[in-house]
């Protein structure tokens, strides 16, 4: 059997970012820290956010990191799934709604 392309042992090498980039990875790590603070959000909030988001952009490191996350946080499997839900639901919404682009030019197209 082939090994997977991601390596979930990659999650950890994360912070290594840094170190052909000290400064701008610096910087990410600071404003990514400070985005998961407790704020009008709680962090718990802010957890599932992450994960409905790391599933509509298909990460592999991310869903892993908030599911984990979300578990030590107190989320449910089911706020889990609907949260995902909702972002599915809203990432195939703005695929549909670009229809429009197209049905703009074939219409302008077919004057």
């Amino acid at each position: 059997m082939s090994k997977p392309y991601y390596d979930a042992n990659d999650l950890r090498k994360f912070g290594k970012i840094t170190e052909w980039s000290e400064e701008l990875g610096t910087k990410f790590f600071d404003y990514y820290g400070k985005v998961f603070e407790e704020g009008a959000l709680t962090a718990r909030e802010k957890s599932l956010i992450a994960l409905a988001v790391a599933h509509t952009e298909q990460c592999p490191y991310c869903i892993d990191a908030y599911t984990k996350d979300s578990l030590q946080r107190g989320v449910t499997k089911e706020e889990m799934m609907e949260a995902i839900h909702v972002g599915a639901a809203i990432k195939s919404g703005a695929t549909l709604v670009h229809g429009v682009q197209m049905m703009n030019k074939v219409n302008k197209l077919e004057m």
